[in-house]
Parts: structure tokens; sequence; C-alpha cells
């Protein structure tokens, strides 16, 4: 069942989505000449479900959306103009939609519904003739798409939905690199021959967890108390940039956890944190109007150079207690390079890094061996 959060972000979002579409729609529909075409139309409610709900679905995707829209419109209006019986071009315009969406990689459930409107739509809609393609169709379809791009941004969700790359290399990630290709799931899926109503990405990854799950049942029982590095060099959140830049220096060390007095993890500061969040300017750190904005915009408090405005939160942490088959698993779903290790209260007792893991690993296949 999804998380209660989720829930209302879908719910929400659909009444945003579906309310700002429809108010835009009658101040546009408006402006156009008579006879005036419907401001809303019903097959959007259906889009908003897949938009808002499940927007990481291959059939919610702009693509699909809007390509899907606009051919099944083009085949209703043709059909209700060409055969006079409304049962046989229902019929026949469902059947067509259909199989163009899939053919051009469109298919949009909600699509059937636009086809059926410009058939069964009655008089209003048959007096418009092709121009119920422009209007309300893409009207709607494009209003309706920009409020989905708004709202899943502002929530924090991924849409449109596309595979990122860690490194934007051509390399997969370190996980992808393990057990069953790319191309061996894509023949899987080929032999399956139907479709499937999840991203193929996703698909891929949920098979990647779960190789990575039956590694941590298998794996071994170093803990990361066992491998931690325990002279931890933290900073606090006032640190300023150019100390932090400089500790990393003297240290040899790519990570700084970021502490309060009391030693509870609050954030972690990377080398990549300085090189993509900090502004350089006569080689020392700074923040630039960039980071400042999207600061201000998150809520936070003025920025003034320090490890707060630059570090990564929340952090991703493991236990002394848990395997370091664990710390494995983050590694590899995350694309991380250290893990702060925290005991009671969350208070930082340790770092484990990929250098840490590897050679313990090594030892332990060593000694069994």
């Amino acid at each position: 069942m999804p998380a209660r959060a989720e829930i209302l972000r879908s719910g929400l979002g659909a009444l945003v989505g579906i309310g700002l579409t429809g108010l835009l729609a009658q101040g546009l529909g408006g402006l156009l000449p008579a006879p005036l075409p419907p401001a809303l139309i019903p097959p959007m409610g259906a889009s908003a479900v897949l938009l808002f709900a499940v927007p990481s679905s291959p059939l919610a995707q702009p693509w699909n959306l809007m390509a899907g829209n606009l051919v099944a419109a083009l085949i209703g209006v043709s059909l209700a103009a060409l055969l006079p019986a409304p049962v046989p071009a229902a019929a026949i315009a469902i059947g067509l939609a259909i199989a163009a969406m899939m053919a051009l990689r469109c298919l949009h459930p909600p699509s059937g519904a636009v086809a059926l409107t410009a058939v069964l739509g009655g008089p209003a809609v048959h007096g418009l003739g092709y121009g119920f393609v422009l209007w309300p169709i893409m009207g709607n379809s494009l209003l309706l798409l920009g409020a989905a791009l708004a709202y899943n941004r502002l929530a924090g969700r991924l849409y449109p939905h596309a595979p990122r790359s860690l490194h934007r290399t051509e390399d997969p990630p370190a996980f992808d690199r393990v057990g069953f290709t790319s191309a061996d799931l894509d023949q899987a899926l080929k032999d399956y021959g139907q479709f499937l109503d999840v991203n193929r990405e996703d698909l891929e990854n949920i098979l990647r967890r779960t190789e990575l799950k039956a590694l941590r049942r298998r794996g071994g029982q170093i803990l990361c108390g066992q491998v931690m590095s325990r002279d931890v060099i933290a900073v606090a959140p006032d640190t300023a940039l150019s100390e932090a830049h400089a500790l990393m220096r003297a240290h040899h060390i790519k990570a700084l956890p970021v502490t309060d007095d009391q030693a509870r993890i609050l954030g972690i500061v990377t080398q990549t944190d300085l090189l993509d969040r900090a502004d350089w300017r006569g080689g020392r750190p700074g923040i630039g109007f960039s980071r400042r904005l999207a600061l201000a915009l998150s809520g936070a408090s003025a920025p003034n150079g320090t490890a707060k405005d630059i570090m990564t939160v929340p952090v991703k942490t493991v236990t002394p207690d848990m395997a370091i088959v664990e710390a494995i698993v983050l590694f590899a779903e995350a694309g991380l390079h250290h893990l702060p290790v925290v005991g009671d209260a969350g208070r930082l007792v340790g770092i484990v890094s990929q250098s840490d893991v590897l050679v313990a690993m090594l030892a332990e296949r060593q000694g069994a061996a």
C-alpha cells in the first residue's frame, strides 16, 4: 500500500491539476469563436490519475499523453464523419486508436475515452469538426501536462520519468555490471511479447535490487564496526567552506560528516558537493547566486559560506552492528563512496568507505580459501 504522504500528494496533485486546467480552459475558451467548445472534457480525469498518481508509468509520459490524445481525437472525429451509426463508428474508432497508439509507442488509456467522446459527444462536439482536436483536446492536454510538470517537480518527483546516470557517462552504474545484462532483459521482454505497465528502466532497477537483496542474504558476517575508521574528521554546520576544503586536502579525505555539539549527524560534505554547489573564485569556495536561490526556495536560512550551505541531506548511514554487505547495497544503489556509522541517538562513531569494504571482503575471501 502506498505511503500516506504519497496518497495525499497524488490526490492533491489531481485536484490542483484539474482545477488549474479547468480554470485556464474556461478563460481561454471564451476567446474562441462560437459555438463554444466544452472547457474541460471527462477523459482528462483519467489522465490526471496517471499523471499525478503514477507519474513513473510509461503510460503517463508526455509523449503518451499528447500523441495518444491527438491520434485518438483525429481517428474519432474522422469516424464520426464517415459513419452515421454511432456504435459501429465508436467500435472502429477505439480499435484503430489502440492500434495506432501502440504502433507509435504512445499508448495512453484515457485516449480511448477521447476517441469515444469524438464519436458519441453529440451535436456540440460534432459541430466542431476537426477543431475538436485542437480545442478542447490538445488545449486540455497541454494545460494538464504543464500542471503535472510543475506539481511533480515541486513534490520532488522525477517527471518526465527517465533513467538517470550518476556520472553522466556511457558507463552503467556499478550494480548494472554484474549479474544479468541489459541485453538479457531486452531479449526476455521481446520473448514475452506483451505490453507491461511498468517503465523498462524501473523493471531493471527492481531486478537489480533483487539481486542485491540476494547478495545481502548470502553475504559474509563482517560488521561495519569492525572495518570503520574511528578517528573521523568531522565539521560543524558553521565551518567555513575554505576550512572544510583545507581539511580535505590536509587529511587526504573526500568526505566530511557534519555534526552538532552532541556529535549527531546532520549532513555530509563531499568533494562533489564542493565542486557542484560551491562557487570558486580566486581558488576559494563560496556561495554563488544559483545556490543562494536554491537555498531560498527550500526555506533554508540565509547562506554565509559554511558547510550547512552545501552539505548533502538527508544522509545515508549504517550502524556498527550492520554487516558490510548492507553497506555494499547502499554504495551500489545510491552511488555513494562514504557512509557515516552512527550509534546511539544518531551520534557519529565512525565512517566506512568503499575501500574499507573492498579490503574486508578480499580478506574474508582469502581466509575462506
